[in-house]
């Protein structure tokens, strides 16, 4: 028993002495990088994914948890994916260059994009569209950072939220196919489900009656 304890502490001693071996520092980063995709996309993914499938969808209670655990999974491992290749990357750029440039970002990220999350599936689609929605607001900023365009008088931000509600929401009444699914399904409870009742119970209490009255 004693030995195997002091087995273990020579183990963890040689583990953390190797983590601190500055020569393998782009490699182990690239590792951790992995890890941290890999947890960061499974908390994420998994409070939306229970959220929306006992909210919108149908089916057993083994069905849903079957839906979670998919999504979760599969939002996880493409982010420790996207990571580990974005790292990796970057590690090989400034190896072969000897030194980083901001070039190299854009390259291995792309790279990394395409092969990773060029699939066109509802996780990927998710999350590209959370990316896009904070690329405009980061490049508008830049924008005005650099002086290409002049700072705004007023904040623009009510003009801007006025037009995306406007625009959403006339897609939803009138394109509704162009709409991702799960903002279909969010619309439709807020807009469309709210003018259906037929009594107390689902005006107040339930969404829609589940008996056949």
């Amino acid at each position: 028993m004693a030995g195997g304890a002091g087995s273990l502490r020579a183990l963890l001693r040689a583990a953390n002495a190797l983590l601190q071996q500055r020569r393998y520092r782009a490699a182990l980063a690239v590792i951790k990088g992995f890890r941290n995709g890999a947890v960061y996309g499974a908390k994420i993914r998994a409070p939306h994914a229970l959220v929306m499938t006992f909210l919108f969808k149908s089916g057993s209670l083994r069905e849903k948890l079957k839906s979670i655990a998919q999504a979760t999974y599969a939002h996880s491992r493409n982010l420790a994916y996207f990571v580990f290749t974005y790292k990796g990357l970057m590690a090989a750029q400034a190896r072969l260059q000897g030194k980083k440039i901001p070039f190299h970002s854009f390259l291995a990220a792309c790279i990394g994009g395409w092969l990773v999350f060029g699939e066109n599936n509802p996780i990927n689609s998710q999350i590209i569209m959370y990316l896009l929605s904070r690329i405009l607001f980061g490049l508008s900023r830049l924008a005005v950072e650099k002086g290409y365009i002049p700072q705004p008088r007023q904040d623009p931000f009510p003009l801007v939220a006025a037009l995306v509600w406007g625009t959403v929401l006339w897609l939803f009444e009138y394109h509704r196919q162009t709409l991702q699914p799960s903002l279909q399904s969010s619309m439709t409870y807020l807009y469309e489900d709210s003018e259906v009742w037929h009594d107390l119970s689902d005006f107040l209490i339930y969404n829609k009656r589940t008996d056949s009255k």
